[in-house]
């Protein structure tokens, strides 16, 4: 019986206010049109306002957790909501949503225990929305909001636009008294690219496997445009032999040397004899195969998953399909610098050392 692809899901966290549901409504016209979101929403009181605008915005299912803090008196009801979100909506993605006051760290943790048994879920990853106007007023008396900032693996930071560069300076200063190494990315009045945001996802990875080498155009609905906010690379690896494969082991290094604050997302489709360990994953790499395998490689935040990809799928693959085609998204002004390190480390290579082509452009 084929193992069942894990759902991913993201926690979104912020204190109250900060703009956690306008990040979230924002996220939904970058989806494919097919892709089915689901929300887990926690909220203190018995009148589910956020929820009703979410269910309004076309995502697929809304679970509901009220009157109490998901990461403390509510912690037991997380299961059950998210088995409701898997068995009713099927979503492709569950966002979390948690209230103002919860604990990330507790409830990523939980997150965790849930998905290990059955293996239906897979934690993507714990973002932390910040309002830069009210920062430094709810900083100096929230302790939550203070470790809201600390236990994250990225921040996006909202409400910036009204402040000069002295207040944006002393907030970006206050951070750092937390020692903080968590990337950050200030949102476009709460728009934040969804390369940013969803890591860990096979088919959104599918997508983008399918369009690389085209540029996209991120304009929103309001016209916004958020090109530059983001920097692609596109890589491949290309063999005349058709038995060539990729080094598994040199790729997985490579993945273990990249710098989060640098790389936001890495995805990719790789041919290779091996099985490869994902992150989360103590075995070293077993097996080998009797012809060459294929896998989506999501890398996010310092982790990273590969998910076979089915002989019936072909992911528009044609003759001469190269051993790798990966897609690298920085942060701006980073990409020249990762694009040498791919280059020059050697480690996206074929196996045994064959005769290969390595290539990588800056699409955007």
């Amino acid at each position: 019986m084929e193992h069942p692809t894990p759902i991913p899901i993201t926690i979104i966290t912020g204190f109250l206010g900060s703009g956690k549901t306008t990040l979230i409504l924002n996220l939904i016209p970058q989806l494919p049109s097919t892709y089915k979101l689901a929300l887990l929403k926690n909220e203190f009181g018995d009148v589910a306002i956020d929820s009703q605008l979410a269910s309004s915005n076309t995502i697929a299912g809304v679970q509901e957790l009220l009157n109490g803090c998901i990461c403390c008196n509510l912690v037991g009801q997380l299961g059950d909501a998210l088995e409701t979100l898997r068995r009713d909506v099927v979503p492709d993605r569950i966002v979390i949503e948690t209230s103002g006051s919860a604990f990330p760290a507790t409830l990523a943790m939980e997150v965790n225990r849930l998905a290990s048994p059955a293996g239906h879920f897979v934690l993507d990853g714990v973002l932390n929305v910040i309002d830069a106007e009210n920062w430094k007023g709810y900083e100096d008396t929230s302790y939550t909001a203070r470790l809201q900032a600390r236990y994250t693996d990225l921040i996006i930071i909202n409400k910036w636009e009204s402040l000069s560069d002295r207040a944006y300076d002393t907030l970006l200063d206050k951070l750092g008294d937390l020692e903080i190494d968590s990337p950050r990315e200030k949102s476009d009045r709460g728009w934040v690219n969804k390369e940013i945001v969803f890591g860990l996802d096979t088919k959104l990875a599918k997508a983008t496997a399918n369009k690389q080498g085209r540029s996209e155009s991120h304009t929103d609905d309001h016209g916004h445009n958020h090109q530059n906010e983001v920097e692609v690379l596109s890589v491949a690896v290309t063999s005349s032999d058709d038995s060539s494969v990729i080094d598994s082991q040199k790729l997985i290094s490579f993945l273990s040397e990249v710098n989060k604050e640098e790389v936001y997302r890495i995805k990719a489709v790789v041919h290779t004899y091996q099985v490869p360990s994902s992150s989360d994953e103590q075995t070293s790499m077993l097996g080998s195969p009797s012809s060459p395998s294929r896998y989506i490689l999501n890398w996010a935040f310092g982790r990273w998953k590969f998910t076979p990809i089915p002989r019936s799928e072909t992911l528009g693959e044609e003759p001469g399909e190269p051993q790798l085609r990966m897609t690298i998204v920085t942060a701006r002004y980073e990409s020249n610098k990762v694009k040498r390190s791919v280059e020059q480390k050697g480690l996206i290579i074929i196996e045994c050392g064959k005769d290969y082509k390595l290539s990588v452009t800056r699409i955007s």
